[in-house]
């Protein structure tokens, strides 16, 4: 029997492998993967979030929402070989679940905020095993002045949907900028109070970061309910950091309308990288 013979019976007796897929079915598997992808994006790699206040402006501002890398801090601080990832840094701007006011429960009732369930953002100013402390607006890590690029602006309010204004550019070692009204600032000149709400420890005197623990302020310092308030973040909490502004609207220019986040967009800030 000769080679093309012998290749038509097997091919005669060669059972079927069924009808081919309908167009149907190929649409509807191709959608089942994509969603198992995504789902498993949002569980273990990125995360959506909102910003509805101003603690963070002019580095976030009311209306960004934000993509999350919920990959880059290895669990348990032990980065896994040969993966991108590392431990929380200085600098950080993390999303965490809210720990809750352990000093003063009151305040969360008064805000209407829930321990564990509200997302937060903020940056990491001080690290497990440090101390620090607070004099007028300075902020000293282990008993040296920590390098901040200090804005002065007369906006202060969190409601505001107008961005703080930076006063003058980074210098080498500053990483960030932080901004404090021209109220406070002239407040810590003249050596009085600012009367700000520090509930959690002591102005003035240095306080030690417990291990596994963070402590984390917002860059709008005169307006931003953070660990001076209400403590330290435990890394249990922390979801991730804070990558870039996928979507921007003002919702003040809106003036109240359900489709103001849609019908005025920040154009400019759409694709811009947090740090």
């Amino acid at each position: 029997m000769s080679n093309n013979e012998q290749e038509m019976k097997n091919a005669e007796t060669k059972k079927p492998l069924g009808p081919p897929k309908s167009t149907a079915r190929e649409y509807f598997e191709s959608f089942v993967v994509t969603l198992v992808m995504a789902i498993f994006g949002m569980t273990f790699v990125l995360q959506a979030v909102t910003v509805p206040t101003g603690s963070m402006q002019n580095t976030i501002l009311i209306g960004d929402y934000l993509l999350v890398n919920k990959f880059i801090f290895a669990p348990g601080g032990k980065p896994i070989p040969f993966l991108p990832q590392r431990e929380i840094e200085r600098g950080d701007i993390i999303v965490f679940k809210y720990p809750g006011n352990k000093v003063d429960p009151r305040e969360d009732i008064a805000l209407g905020v829930k321990a564990y369930r509200e997302n937060y953002v903020k940056r990491v100013i001080g690290l497990p095993g440090e101390t620090i402390e607070f004099r007028g607006n300075q902020v000293f890590i282990n008993g040296e002045l920590l390098p901040e690029h200090v804005n002065i602006t007369l906006d202060e309010r969190t409601e505001s949907e107008m961005p703080l204004k930076d006063t003058a550019p980074l210098q080498p070692d500053e990483k960030y900028s932080v901004y404090y009204s021209e109220r406070s600032t002239e407040t810590v000149r003249r050596g009085q109070d600012v009367g700000r709400g520090f509930n959690f420890g002591v102005k003035g005197k240095p306080m030690k970061i417990p291990d596994d623990m963070y402590f984390a302020m917002g860059d709008n310092r005169d307006n931003s309910g953070d660990s001076r308030v209400w403590g330290f973040v435990h890394r249990d909490l922390v979801i991730g950091r804070a990558m870039f502004v996928y979507w921007s609207c003002d919702r003040g220019a809106s003036g109240g309308s359900m489709f103001g986040c849609i019908t005025n967009p920040r154009l400019d800030r759409i694709g811009k990288m947090i740090k």
